[in-house]
Order: C-alpha cells, then structure tokens, then sequence
C-alpha cells in the first residue's frame, strides 16, 4: 500500500487560497501562487513529477469548481478536457453527481460520504501507488487532524496574503520531521513527515 501525502502551495504567512474563489480567480482574485509550476516549471521538474506520481487523488469539493450548492453539471474542472492527473480522483461533495469522465484517464467521482469513504477508494484504485489528497486546505486540514497524511509536501511562495484558507488551521499540535528543504528561484519545498503528537 502507498502513502497518503499532499502538495499545496502556500503563501509565507501559510494561506492557500483566499475566500474570493471565482470561476476567473480560481485561489481568490490576485493570488498567484502556482506561477513556479508553469514559469520555472524546468527547475521544479523533481517537485512537479512528484505531485503527478500518484495512483489516484482526493479533494475537496472547492477544489473541483467555485460553485456552492447544488453541483454545476456543466461544470468540468479548471482544467480543460484533459486535466492533469491521469488518474481516478475522488471529490468531497454534500451533493450526488455521475462519475465524469475526462480524456488522459481522469475520472472525476462525487463521494458524499466523508474522507475516510474517499481514502478507501482512493487506496483501492491507486493500488501500490500513493494517493495524493490536492486541497484545499480544508480538505487538507480534515486529513492532517484525523492523522490520516505520511507526507506532507508545501511549496512556500514568498507572498503574504494576510488571510484565507490557511493549511493546519484546527490541526492538533504534533511534530513534523524535516525531510528536505529545497529552494527555488520562486519557491520553496519543505517536505515533512508527521512524527507524532504533542501534549
């Protein structure tokens, strides 16, 4: 069985995303937090292979599209016809939906049942591989306080929202272990593993 690990982007002052979420704005209007995905793509090649190494993928309903409510059955993703998993991905949704199949080998799948009901699909159709959970951060956030992550994986972009949706909020205080630490030209990956509880 692979790990649970998750990747998020994240401004110095920890935010991911900020409340603003519009079809235009995907992480709130002004925030660019992923320009070293696509501007400095060459020198994150390692970190970028690693976030789309995953047998399968959870995420949050926030995540899949700005709607709220009931689900935009128009609505397929940021990503064009063919995002870029290339494997099964599992969102979190109050709201029922038929599986949406994209080109490349992404299948979106609506669960409504929690995240424990998501991991265990994701586990299964992921196999041996690891199973990636892509945000937000509240999704995120449920994963980490139910000690459900072995990898914790954050990209820190030196901007300062100064608020949003901020990774660990309501997380039980625990120790991380160092992995590694590399910096970027516009980013840097900080990789932990949680090593227990504090307290």
């Amino acid at each position: 069985m692979g790990r649970v690990t998750f990747d998020v982007a994240v401004s110095v002052d920890g935010f991911s995303s900020r409340p603003d979420q519009t079809a235009e704005h995907p992480f709130g209007e002004g925030v660019d937090l992923h320009a070293w995905m696509f501007e400095t793509a060459d020198e994150n090649a390692e970190e970028l292979a690693a976030i789309l190494s995953a047998g399968a993928y959870v995420m949050g309903r926030n995540m899949f599209g700005p709607d709220r409510g009931e689900l935009d059955l128009d609505w397929s993703g940021w990503w064009g016809p063919e995002p870029p998993y290339h494997a099964p991905v599992f969102v979190l949704s109050h709201h029922e939906r038929e599986p949406l199949v994209m080109e490349g080998g992404t299948t979106f799948t609506f669960v409504t049942d929690g995240i424990e009901s998501a991991l265990r699909q994701a586990r299964e159709a992921a196999g041996e591989r690891d199973v990636s959970v892509t945000g937000g951060a509240a999704t995120i956030n449920q994963f980490l306080a139910a000690g459900l992550v072995d990898e914790i994986r954050l990209h820190v972009v030196p901007q300062v929202l100064g608020h949003g949706d901020r990774v660990f909020d309501g997380v039980p205080p625990q120790q991380l272990e160092i992995v590694s630490v590399r910096a970027a030209s516009r980013v840097t990956h900080m990789v932990y593993r949680p090593a227990g509880r504090l307290g």
